[in-house]
């Protein structure tokens, strides 16, 4: 894996940036020697984890409503 000192990544971030993204090969930053940052390329064809199951179910009845009639919960006690 490719390692860069921060000033050299602040000088040329858009070119490491576009070498990222042509290589797809992930690129460290690095800040006194020591590795602070890791430049990934993008996955384009993977979803996101956030919202993925939005629109794939369907609400049927009233959401609120106890499963257990009123009279069943007083039994339960």
């Amino acid at each position: 894996m490719k390692t860069i000192a921060a000033g050299t990544f602040k000088a040329n971030c858009l070119a490491i940036m576009d070498e990222v993204q042509l290589r797809r090969q992930p690129v460290v930053i690095t800040k006194h020697g020591k590795p602070v940052a890791k430049l990934v390329p993008v996955d384009a064809g993977k979803k996101d984890i956030y919202n993925f199951l939005s629109g794939k179910g369907v609400i049927r009845g009233d959401v609120v409503k106890p499963i257990i009639p009123l009279r069943e919960w007083k039994r339960i006690k």
